[in-house]
């Protein structure tokens, strides 16, 4: 059994320069700790093995390349899997996260206060550089925002954080994208009392930031996915809502088109949008709303979907028709009645969607999409 306290995972993409100030900054505040730092290199191909190893004879360091995975989020698995230590904390190699909070954040864990802790920017006592621009703090809070739902922390989108390593064996089947795998690790792994401890964060010094547009869209589609494993009937019902809210606008366009640029009566207009607009929303959530369920032909998956969103349209007319024809109250606010309709149509559509159109995969796939992830 390993007597390392606590390993440090740092994922690296040409951080040369701050691979010996961030060990000699960990080594300062653990001095009299039993730890180790791992670092988990890109294939910088910048001189960052040979800097750990030039410091690896004072400092207990080591660095593993990786010549064919790319990406932060399963660098920091690789870390973790590769960690010997009672406690593994992650942070960044730009020098960004104060390695004097890692000790107060392991004690934490320790004293049982928390079983997950995180470098937290926006708790009391927390901050960051002054510099920061009005937009790049705007699209950290949205960002931040966006993510609050899935966990009861402040500060979700931080990179720096700490938890037991044996607790990494319950996160259930991880799917690293983007940058933000704390927040994955967080949401799917078996930690009740997360925790947060204040830190400030400090802009890099050298090197160049990894954050591109490109990862900004990963981190969405991440967020998606966390919601989904999290949330999976509202995630699905909100995602169908919102697909349903584009065929709605898809269907209003050609309507008034057919009558504005082809001269077609109202009722040939409705009866023709409908088709191009019920399709528009097989396909996107097809695509995007019930992506884990089976792919059955298109043609038959089209024409079921079409079927029952023609049943769908019908309880939303006749609902909107009821109420308007024999409720007092609908009779003079036809609008609330037609909100209503639209909602009876849309849960009836989706209950569909979800049984009939878009069938749910065989148990054993199921359970082997639920099985967790093992340390290697």
């Amino acid at each position: 059994m390993s007597d390392i306290k606590i390993s440090i995972v740092i994922p690296t993409y040409k951080e040369v320069q701050n691979i010996p100030l961030i060990c000699e900054q960990v080594s300062s505040s653990l001095d009299g700790q039993s730890f180790e730092i791992i670092f988990v290199d890109d294939n910088s191909e910048d001189g960052s093995c040979e800097a750990v190893k030039n410091i690896s004879d004072r400092i207990p360091a080591r660095i593993i390349v990786r010549t064919e995975e790319r990406g932060l989020s399963t660098a920091v698995i690789r870390g973790i899997e590769e960690a010997k230590g009672k406690y593994v904390v992650v942070m960044d190699c730009d020098l960004s996260h104060p390695s004097t909070a890692i000790q107060p954040m392991v004690e934490k864990l320790e004293t049982n206060q928390n079983d997950f802790v995180v470098g937290s920017r926006y708790i009391q006592g927390g901050s960051f550089d002054d510099d920061w621009g009005f937009f790049r703090l705007l699209n950290s809070k949205i960002a931040t925002w966006l993510a609050l739902p899935l966990c009861h922390i402040k500060d979700p989108m931080s990179g720096f954080f700490a938890f037991e390593r044996e607790k990494f064996e319950t996160c259930a089947h991880l799917t690293p994208a983007g940058y933000k795998i704390g927040l994955e690790i967080m949401v799917k792994g078996d930690f009740n009392t997360p925790g947060e401890h204040p830190i400030h964060f400090k802009d890099r010094e050298h090197g160049e930031s990894k954050l591109s547009l490109k990862e900004q869209f990963l981190y969405l589609r991440h967020l998606r996915r966390l919601y989904k494993f999290k949330y999976p009937t509202v995630s699905e019902f909100a995602q169908f809502g919102i697909v349903g809210g584009t065929g709605f606008i898809v269907d209003s366009l050609i309507y008034f088109a057919l009558q504005l640029y082809f001269g077609l009566g109202h009722n040939l207009s409705r009866a023709i949008s409908f088709w191009p607009a019920a399709t528009w929303n097989w396909f996107w959530n097809r695509t995007i709303t019930f992506t884990d369920r089976k792919k059955t032909h298109h043609v038959t998956q089209w024409l079921s979907f079409i079927t029952t969103s023609l049943a769908g349209f019908a309880m939303n007319f006749g609902t909107y028709t009821v109420l308007t024809s024999y409720v007092p109250f609908f009779i003079e606010h036809k609008f609330s009645a037609l909100i209503i309709g639209v909602l009876v149509g849309m849960g009836f559509n989706f209950m569909m969607a979800r049984i009939f159109v878009f069938k749910p995969l065989d148990e054993e796939i199921l359970e082997e999409e639920k099985e967790p992830y093992h340390l290697k």
